[in-house]
């Protein structure tokens, strides 16, 4: 007999799973409204929101401040001082913490009395003769007449050179070379003499022009002559026809010659009113200017090269000029100038700054010192009773000596040397003397 058969139940397709921990059925939550009430401070109390806050600042720090928050200034900052911030053209404003006056860059103080006080009987008082250098060796050779005397900067000792003529012809220019031993006279009569200081002798005389030398400037083994005559003769000291060549383009007396720091160029002056730029690099024969310019309207004697840039030449005009003049000599442009308010008669740049001083004629009789390129005066030197008509400078670079009309010379403390700067040079100086193979 068939039993009946037994209704079974319907078996649910979801099956509902049983665990030992609840979790919510984040399907049936609206996230967007939680996030809100979590987050929206106006579901919290406020004196709820005060004590947890409180508490929880009391558990992160062990400073118990009161005022004690996280990332806060421990100050205020300070407000903003003016209206600046308000300048719709100023994109930030700063304020500076507790600004005190500016610091002023203390002046650099230059003696105005001369250090040292020389007498120089029988000085000529002639604007367009070079009667005075100092020497590598610390020598300085002036020329008084028809004689050149050597003075040692360092024992005081004083030596005689009488250049060796047929009369007693008067000593017109002297330059040293860069040993400090070999010394050229330029003579009235159209002569150029070569003396070993060394040994008090004359060793070779040039001979070319047909007027007296007034200026002479070295370059290594070749040394140029200016003269009355117009012309700038070229020797090689090495070969026995000296001349290696002739520089023509003034018309008057050649009475300022300056090498660059390089040798490549030279720079004359003249009784023209003309200021010359000679490229010399390999010059043979009869040679041209690159530049020929006309600027100053007085006879040009004062020239100097910057030492800290190349190709910057510096020049000063006479009586109706008295202006220096800053030259490009690349291109030949005049980059600047002042008045100088008188004669100018010699130039010298500092080679330690950028600063330069100048001696001067009618009517200031007195050195000047210069910055460049600003061109402010720092200091006028007086003391001489007449026209200061030639300057060198020491081979430290710091004293300036100075020979004028009144029969005397005079020693300035004008420059100074930066103590870092002036190791370095002693380091350098000591390794020029050491062969590396």
């Amino acid at each position: 007999m068939e039993s009946p058969s037994t209704p079974s139940t319907p078996k649910s397709n979801s099956i509902t799973p049983h665990h030992d921990r609840f979790i919510p059925n984040r399907g049936a939550m609206d996230m967007d409204i939680s996030n809100f009430n979590l987050v929206c401070k106006e579901n919290i109390p406020s004196e709820q929101m005060t004590e947890y806050s409180k508490n929880l600042a009391q558990q992160l720090f062990t400073d118990t401040l009161p005022d004690n928050k996280i990332l806060t200034f421990k100050h205020k900052p300070p407000p903003c001082l003016g209206t600046a911030h308000l300048n719709s053209m100023r994109m930030l404003h700063q304020h500076n913490k507790k600004e005190g006056p500016p610091k002023s860059k203390i002046a650099r103080v230059i003696s105005p009395s001369a250090e040292k006080i020389l007498d120089a009987p029988d000085m000529l008082d002639d604007y367009y003769l070079n009667l005075l250098d100092w020497g590598a060796n610390n020598l300085i050779a002036v020329a008084l007449n028809t004689v050149v005397y050597l003075w040692n900067a360092g024992n005081g000792e004083v030596t005689r050179l009488t250049p060796e003529t047929e009369e007693m012809i008067p000593i017109t220019s002297v330059n040293w070379a860069s040993d400090g031993t070999t010394l050229a006279i330029g003579t009235d009569d159209c002569m150029v003499q070569l003396w070993d200081c060394s040994r008090s002798k004359k060793v070779r005389t040039l001979k070319g022009h047909a007027a007296r030398v007034s200026s002479l400037a070295w370059s290594n083994c070749l040394v140029s002559s200016g003269s009355r005559d117009t012309m700038i003769l070229t020797h090689d000291v090495r070969v026995r026809d000296h001349v290696v060549a002739t520089l023509g383009s003034h018309t008057q007396e050649v009475c300022g010659l300056k090498y660059s720091t390089d040798g490549l160029q030279l720079a004359s002056g003249g009784n023209d009113n003309k200021l010359c730029i000679w490229d010399m690099a390999g010059a043979r024969g009869c040679v041209r200017p690159r530049f020929e310019l006309t600027a100053h309207v007085a006879a040009v004697k004062a020239l100097g090269w910057a030492p800290f840039q190349k190709n910057l030449l510096a020049s000063g005009g006479g009586t109706q000029d008295r202006t220096i003049r800053f030259w490009n000599t690349t291109n030949g442009e005049c980059i600047n100038s002042i008045d100088a308010g008188s004669q100018v008669c010699s130039l010298l740049w500092s080679r330690h700054s950028r600063e330069l001083v100048t001696s001067h004629g009618f009517t200031d009789f007195q050195l000047s010192v210069w910055r460049y390129p600003s061109l402010a005066r720092l200091a006028d030197l007086k003391g001489h009773e007449s026209r200061v008509l030639y300057t060198a400078l020491s081979p430290d670079g710091k004293m300036v000596v100075s020979a004028a009309g009144d029969e005397t010379i005079r020693f300035w403390k004008v420059f100074t040397q930066e103590p870092k700067k002036a190791a370095k040079e002693q380091v350098a100086s000591s390794l020029r003397g050491i062969n590396i193979r």
